[in-house]
C-alpha cells in the first residue's frame, strides 16, 4: 500500500516559525520530495528497471546523504548518523569514499523504506535547527542551497524513474489515477521567428561570488557571435513526429546519425518511448491515455531529434541561439508545481511559446566547458564537470520540473540515446 500519511507526517520536517527564508525553502522543497513519492507503495520504491534509472527509494536516501555528508559533516562534533551508508546512497563523489555500483541500486532492499524515512527526519531536524538557530556560516548555507537545486533535480528524476518502472510492469498501472487530462486546445500553426546576426552575452556569473544561483556549468558569462538563424515559435508536436514516422523515418538510414540507426536496428525503435504501436496512444503517469495530437512530443532521443529534423529540412538549435531567445522570456509554463505531469499542447500562437517547462528541449550542442569554465573546489566539483564528454544539452524544464529550479542558462546534459526523460524538440534553420 502507498506510504501512509501517518508515516509522511513523521518524517516532514520540525515545526516552528521560519525567521529564515532559507529554512522555509528548506522544508518546502523537502516536503515535495515525500508528496512526490506518497503515491508509492514500499515495494515500488525499491524498483529499478534501467541501468540509468535508479529506486525512489534510493534518490529519497541519496538527497539526505548529500545534506549529511556536505553540510552536517562540516559542523563540530557531529557523528555520521549512519556510517555503513555512505557506501549505499553516495553516487558518483569519488573523492569522499567510494560508491555502490549504479545498475545495482534496486538490490538495495535493506535499509528499508521506513528506516530511510527516518534517516530523512533526522537530517532534517539538525539542518533545521542549524537555521533556525543561525549557526550556519555562509559556506554552510551555500551547500544547503545547493542541496535544494540538487534535490529538485532528483524530484524530476524520481518521477521520469518511476514512470519507467511501472511502465515495465506487465500491468502497466499508473502512478496516480487522479491526474487531469491536459486541457483542450486549438492546434497552435508553426512560425519562424527570425533572429538577425550578432554577438549576444550567454551564460551566468559565477556563483556563490554572483548573488543568484546557477551551476558551475553555466558559467562564466561570456560573449557569443549568433549567425543569422530562425527558430521555431514552438516545439514539434505529436501529429507532427507522427508523419515522420508514418513516412518511414525509423526505415530510412538517410536521416540518422550512424549510432542512432545502429539504435534503432538492434533496439527496434518504432516511434517515440511510451507509445502504443497503434500511435494512437501513449503511457503517461496517469496511466494509458489518447495520444494528443497538439501536445509536444516528448520521450525522444537526441537521435531521434536529430533525424525528425533532417527529415523537416531543419536543424536542432544551438544551445545560444535557444539561450538568447529564452533571455527574453519569463519563466512560466506547464512545471510540476501545476501537477499536470504530462506535457500540455501550446495555447498561444503569437511568438515564442513553451520555451520554459513541458518538454526539456535537445540542442545540437555537445556538453562542453565553456571558455573560461572552473569547477566549483573540493568535492562539489565532481558535480558537472567531468560529465562533459559525449552528452547534448538540453534546454527549458519539463512537465516534472520545479519551476524555481530553471533559468534561461540552465544546462541539462543527457547522452543521445537517452529518452526516458521528458525531452523533445523545438526546430531550427539558417538564415536564407
Amino acid at each position: 500500500m502507498p506510504i501512509s500519511s501517518a508515516a509522511l507526517l513523521k518524517t516532514r520536517a520540525p515545526r516552528g516559525p521560519d525567521v529564515d527564508p532559507l529554512a522555509s525553502q528548506y522544508r518546502q522543497v523537502r516536503q515535495r520530495s515525500l508528496e512526490l513519492a506518497a503515491p508509492l507503495s514500499a515495494e515500488d520504491a525499491m524498483v529499478q528497471s534501467m541501468d540509468d534509472a535508479s529506486p525512489a527509494k534510493w534518490h529519497l536516501a541519496h538527497t539526505t546523504w548529500f545534506f549529511e555528508q556536505f553540510v552536517l559533516s562540516a559542523q563540530p562534533g557531529h557523528a555520521p548518523l549512519q556510517p555503513q551508508w555512505n557506501l549505499l546512497f553516495n553516487s558518483y563523489y569519488q573523492s569522499v569514499g567510494p560508491a555502490h555500483a549504479r545498475p545495482q541500486r534496486g538490490l538495495l532492499s535493506r535499509p528499508s523504506l521506513v528506516q530511510v524515512l527516518d534517516y530523512r527526519l533526522a537530517v532534517d531536524e539538525r539542518i533545521g535547527e542549524l537555521l533556525q538557530s543561525g549557526s550556519l556560516d555562509g559556506q554552510a548555507r551555500q551547500r544547503v542551497l545547493l542541496g535544494l537545486q540538487h534535490e529538485q533535480q532528483h524530484q524530476e528524476l524520481l518521477l521520469t524513474d518511476i514512470k519507467h518502472a511501472l511502465w515495465s510492469n506487465p500491468l502497466q498501472p499508473p502512478y496516480r489515477e487522479d491526474l487531469a487530462p491536459a486541457p483542450s486546445a486549438s492546434p497552435a500553426p508553426l512560425h519562424w521567428i527570425p533572429c538577425r546576426e550578432r554577438i549576444v552575452d550567454a551564460g551566468a556569473a559565477p556563483w556563490p561570488a554572483a548573488e543568484r544561483f546557477a551551476y558551475d556549468n553555466e558559467s562564466p558569462r561570456h560573449r557569443v557571435l549568433l549567425p543569422a538563424h530562425a527558430l521555431a515559435s514552438r516545439p514539434v508536436n505529436n501529429a507532427e513526429y507522427r508523419q515522420f514516422i508514418e513516412a518511414g523515418g525509423y526505415r530510412d538510414p538517410r536521416w540518422w546519425k550512424s549510432d542512432g540507426w545502429d539504435l534503432v536496428c538492434s533496439a527496434g525503435w518504432q516511434h517515440p518511448l511510451y507509445w502504443r504501436d497503434s500511435l494512437d496512444e501513449e503511457f503517461t503517469l496517469g496511466g494509458w491515455r489518447a495520444l494528443d495530437p497538439h501536445a509536444p512530443v516528448c520521450h525522444v532521443s537526441w537521435f531521434e531529434a536529430d533525424a525528425y529534423a533532417r527529415w523537416a529540412g531543419a536543424r536542432l538549435p544551438g544551445e545560444f541561439e535557444w539561450e538568447y531567445a529564452a533571455s527574453q522570456q519569463p519563466v512560466q509554463g506547464n512545471f510540476v508545481d501545476q501537477q499536470r505531469l504530462h506535457p500540455c499542447p501550446a495555447a498561444a500562437d503569437v511568438g515564442f511559446v513553451q520555451l520554459f517547462g513541458d518538454v526539456w528541449e535537445w540542442t545540437g550542442s555537445a556538453y562542453a566547458p565553456y571558455p573560461g569554465f572552473q569547477e566549483w573546489p573540493g568535492s562539489l566539483g565532481e558535480y558537472n564537470g567531468k560529465f562533459m564528454c559525449g552528452q547534448f544539452v538540453l534546454r527549458g524544464g519539463s512537465c516534472a520540473t520545479s519551476r524555481s529550479h530553471v533559468r534561461a542558462s540552465y544546462r541539462n546534459f543527457f547522452g543521445p540515446a537517452a529518452r526516458w526523460q521528458f525531452t523533445g524538440l523545438r526546430l531550427a534553420r539558417d538564415a536564407a
